[in-house]
């Protein structure tokens, strides 16, 4: 039992330093090495890898993949005009040199190299920003602008001390004015447009008003014209109307006397209501029925 238990304790005291001793470096990864806290080596292959156990030897791993930095877009910057904008960016940077990141930003940490970066790309910007107004920040000197913006963080980072990164491209996501210009800027729109919107809401009423008054002068046109045309086909039917009435009544002068009378009577009696009170033994009208009619003879007693 005491040799099981030998072996097996041996086999973890093996277990447990090759695990202490061997470590593995993937494809994403920088591989840095410690000696009693100053950098060994770096390895940048992936793989299995061999170190003196703890405390002789350490291990730290940075990101050697493309990292994106993005700014928080509240910071106001200064056109050349001093009109107060907000800019938001964001940045593609990778870590290039491990021992020089480690040196810089004083550990094998990816955040703390962003910290840094952040304020260099924020320090660019306001500088090139101030060069230029904001009309050539919207227009296509926004290219310019993020290409100066990287020479200048690329003049940094590669300096006298490089920081061991590299900066691949800088982007500008967004210009715009801050939010107390913003809302000047759409009340004064919405001012400008409620303005149109009247005049428009005016001239239509004038065009209306106009063609309502075109429309009123061609129905009394058409009105007139047609009262006219009336007229005188009613006139042209009365002189006709006239002229078969005298030719009728040349014929016999009695019956046209008595169709008088008749017409004339007609007349009086317009109304249901209107009485007249005649005398029958001397009323022509009467005369003419008693004789029979127009030409006619007294009925026999």
């Amino acid at each position: 039992m005491n040799r099981i238990g030998f072996v097996l304790t041996g086999l973890v005291a093996l277990i447990v330093l090759a695990s202490s001793t061997l470590f593995v470096v993937d494809q994403r990864q920088f591989g840095v090495v410690y000696t009693l806290g100053e950098i060994k080596k770096v390895i940048t292959e992936p793989g299995l890898n061999v170190k003196l156990p703890p405390p002789f030897q350490n291990v730290s791993y940075i990101d050697k993949r493309l990292l994106t930095l993005e700014g928080n877009g509240a910071e106001e910057m200064l056109t050349q005009e001093q009109q107060p904008v907000v800019v938001d960016w964001y940045v593609r940077w990778r870590i290039s040199d491990p021992t020089d990141y480690i040196r810089t930003v004083g550990a094998a940490d990816e955040s703390l190299g962003a910290n840094r970066l952040s304020g260099v790309v924020r320090t660019a910007f306001n500088e090139e920003v101030r060069k230029r107004s904001v009309k050539e920040l919207l227009s296509g000197e926004r290219e310019k602008l993020m290409a100066d913006v990287k020479a200048q963080v690329l003049s940094t980072v590669r300096g006298a001390k490089p920081w061991g990164i590299d900066v691949v491209d800088v982007r500008i996501t967004r210009v715009d004015y801050t939010k107390a210009i913003t809302e000047s800027v759409y009340r004064r729109m919405e001012a400008e447009r409620k303005r149109v919107a009247n005049e428009l809401r005016s001239t239509g009423a004038a065009e209306g008003e106009k063609i309502r008054a075109d429309a009123d002068r061609q129905r009394e046109v058409t009105i007139a014209n047609a009262y006219r045309d009336a007229q005188k086909v009613k006139g042209e039917g009365d002189a006709q109307a006239a002229r078969i009435y005298a030719e009728a009544f040349g014929r016999d002068p009695q019956f046209a006397q008595f169709y008088r009378s008749l017409d004339a009577y007609k007349s009086s009696f317009s109304s249901k209501s209107d009485v007249m009170v005649l005398d029958p033994a001397g009323s022509e009208f009467f005369k003419t029925f008693r004789s029979g009619g127009p030409g006619g003879t007294a009925p026999k007693k």
